[in-house]
């Protein structure tokens, strides 16, 4: 990913050089610090001629001011400032980053007119600059010859010599409140930008080995991280995770982290995620045209992984297992055929209709791995699943599923509050018998309509009475429209949700 900016909290001053950055609210109105940063008035004067009125997230700038040594003064519209939540300035902090251009060294002045300060709204905003400013630029090489042809430095060369990342510094009434509350809120963005860049990468640059690989690194905060490969899943009679992998070389992994941080006695959270490095769809081959964005079908585990490092990196008071399901779906003469029947580790059957509805079958076994080592307080699995979610639901909500109402209400609410969205979907005997076959315990794919449910019915089958949740993100973790703060095709969705959830709810 791209260099990120560096960030740091100061008291108000009225900076000297760089580019700075106010406030404006609805109509606007500056506050004094912010006037201090313009003592020529030259923002008040471009306001009409901008046609600026200080609405949510406009903006308004000059270069060079006159009566002022800095490059340019830009205003934020903020809007109502009554109406100014911690989301609010999570946006207003991408807009911040919208208009850094090429500066080096910017000022972000947090002052507004009626402003009731506190650390949480500098933690917030420098939380939503860091999200915007993020870009997958790993592979990108610099034209540097005037004839046209690149050199012959390395990515990583070019990328170290490169411009350096803005320095900002954000000045606000209380700096050291504001420090604090960003730790915790740098240890989520860290847990999207990681999540971001597992779903950006190639699938030939990421299969299921090198994931594990990735994975592996969280033990630098502490995760304790088990990797089982393809024999040790044998021996666990995972036969339905291990019949999708069965037509690639690349081989499957089940990677567990575990971050402790509660009371040992204390039941953990589980989290589930498929991870499908990429996905042909197998024999049941998919159409050429978009096949390029199954290197995505990990955007289940991506979040998980990324969530365990944000629980880690903040200390979260809580016991929580992330697993994730690494396979690749590929095509060869030992790919799984359409009418194979595998045993998965519940010992239930499963006639395997289409290749191509794979990540149950992957999420069949994780699941039943989870709740059978770990005796759970509650699962979550995460998994872009179904193309029917999206005809459902668009790209801005992720469906959820669940068979507890106290689980799907916190969800529900900490997707509201994060405004990582979900809405809840129906679950029922009607469509669980839809999936049930002549010749197995059950087939993997149902009737034409309803594919979102019947996908979720199938992984019911496998979580017994235990507290359970599916979130289907296959709208929301890849493709999923830009916003204020991501401007990636991988955007990490589940990350900050999840987070949210463990911190209102699960912890001390």
């Amino acid at each position: 990913m791209t260099s990120r900016p560096s960030i740091s909290f100061a008291k108000f001053a009225a900076p000297k050089k760089g580019s700075v950055f106010v406030f404006a609210a609805d109509g606007g109105g500056l506050g004094e610090a912010a006037k201090a940063c313009d003592p020529a008035g030259a923002l008040a004067r471009a306001f009409p001629v901008a046609d600026f009125s200080g609405k949510f997230a406009s903006s308004a700038e000059v270069l060079a001011p006159e009566g002022t040594s800095v490059d340019r003064l830009v205003a934020i519209g903020a809007g109502k400032v009554p109406s100014l939540d911690d989301n609010a300035w999570l946006k207003l902090g991408g807009a911040v980053a919208a208009s850094l251009r090429k500066a080096a060294e910017v000022a972000v002045v947090l002052d507004l007119p009626d402003l009731q300060p506190d650390g949480r709204q500098a933690a917030s905003l420098a939380a939503g600059i860091l999200l915007r400013s993020y870009s997958f630029d790993k592979y990108k090489t610099r034209k540097d010859k005037e004839d046209g042809q690149s050199d012959s430095k390395s990515p990583e060369t070019k990328k170290a010599e490169g411009a350096k990342p803005a320095k900002i510094t954000i000045h606000c009434a209380d700096p050291a409140a504001a420090k604090k509350a960003f730790a915790g809120e740098e240890a989520v963005v860290d847990g999207v930008l990681l999540a971001r860049d597992l779903v950006n990468e190639p699938a030939n640059a990421l299969g299921p080995v090198e994931f594990a690989e990735r994975v592996k690194l969280l033990e630098q905060l502490g995760v304790e991280v088990e990797v089982l490969t393809e024999k040790e899943m044998k021996k666990l009679g995972m036969g339905s995770l291990l019949g999708v992998a069965q037509g690639s070389p690349r081989g499957a992994r089940l990677a567990v982290m575990r971050w402790n941080g509660s009371k040992a006695k204390d039941a953990p959270l589980a989290f589930i995620g498929k991870g499908v490095t990429f996905d042909t769809g197998g024999n049941s081959m998919k159409p050429a045209s978009g096949m390029e964005d199954m290197k995505g079908d990990m955007g289940g585990a991506a979040a998980v992984t990324g969530l365990i490092h944000a629980l880690a990196a903040r200390k979260a008071k809580a016991n929580v297992v992330g697993i994730i399901g690494l396979v690749e779906n590929a095509v060869d003469g030992y790919a799984q055929r359409p009418g194979d029947i595998v045993t998965s580790m519940s010992g239930q059957t499963i006639e395997v209709l289409n290749t191509d509805a794979e990540g149950r079958l992957v999420l069949a076994d994780a699941l039943w791995y989870a709740n059978d080592r770990f005796k759970p307080k509650f699962m979550i699995n995460l998994a872009t699943l179904t193309g029917a979610i999206m005809v459902a639901l668009g790209q801005h909500y992720a469906g959820l599923f669940s068979n507890n109402d106290e689980l799907a209400g916190r969800l529900f609410g900490a997707g509201q509050a994060s405004q990582e969205r979900v809405w809840r979907m129906p679950l029922g005997p009607e469509y669980d018998k839809l999936i049930d076959s002549k010749n197995a315990d059950m087939k993997n794919i149902g009737g034409r309509y309803g594919g979102a449910i019947i996908a979720a019915q199938f992984l019911q089958r496998f979580v017994k009475d235990t507290p359970w949740a599916h979130l289907d993100i296959a709208g929301t973790a890849m493709g999923a429209p830009s916003s204020e703060i991501n401007q990636s095709w991988g955007s990490g969705f589940g990350v900050r949700l999840l987070d949210r959830l463990v911190r209102d709810h699960y912890e001390g």
